[in-house]
């Protein structure tokens, strides 16, 4: 389980790290660009059931840590989709991965921010 640090990171929030991957690499492409935008997820198992959304502003502290010292394959397609709903009046929305074809995946490597 992955963890996103905000602000002065007195709520962690906990994102599984496959899922936190894909977000990294939109939310830094957004931020770097002087965007702001909300992010919205649902509460995961062991949590209080629920959704939370933030607003993220490039001025505002962000840290992405990761359990897995490795890092995974992206899904272009669900990088995509996390773009465009960044895009949206709504902002990103976490949603479930759709499976690429094995032909569309990258190796991430060092990826946008960390």
């Amino acid at each position: 389980m992955g963890t996103i640090y905000y602000g002065d990171g007195a709520s962690p929030i906990h994102i599984e790290d496959r899922t936190l991957a894909h977000l990294k690499v939109v939310i830094a492409t957004k931020l770097r660009r002087g965007e702001s935008f909300t992010l919205s997820w649902r509460h995961p198992d062991g949590e209080p059931t629920g959704r939370s959304t933030i607003w993220l502003h490039p001025s505002i502290p962000l840290r992405f840590a990761f359990d897995d010292p490795e890092p995974t394959t992206l899904s272009r397609e669900w990088v995509e989709e996390m773009a465009n709903s960044a895009n949206s009046s709504g902002g990103i929305m976490v949603v479930t991965e759709h499976v690429d074809d094995p032909d569309t995946i990258a190796k991430t490597g060092n990826d946008a921010a960390s």
